[in-house]
């Protein structure tokens, strides 16, 4: 990472971010159920194949449920699991969700 704290000089906030990419594609998901998998790539700023991958692990954690809607998909947040991480895991998703939505 370049970023530079002195003074006269900016920093690169680009370089990184509070949240995972697997809490952006979640929140996408929350805003819009029946989201493309496209869409969510580029609002997120990762590849599909990556969106796929991180679905795939928030479906398998249950943390989503993916229903198939003719030749789409549209998905269901699970609000009431915990976080993941020991630091905040006494919080819900819905309470993440509740900063977005």
């Amino acid at each position: 990472m370049t970023s530079k704290l002195s003074a006269g000089k900016s920093t690169d906030s680009t370089e990184w971010t509070f949240l995972t990419n697997h809490a952006h594609v979640l929140v996408c998901i929350a805003q819009e159920s029946e989201i493309r998998i496209r869409d969510i790539a580029s609002r997120v700023g990762i590849t599909e194949r990556a969106v796929q991958r991180i679905i795939a692990v928030l479906e398998e954690e249950n943390y989503i449920q993916k229903i198939r809607n003719g030749r789409r998909n549209v998905y269901r947040v699970q609000k009431n699991l915990p976080l993941r991480h020991p630091i905040e895991q006494h919080r819900h998703v819905s309470e993440l969700l509740g900063l977005f939505l």
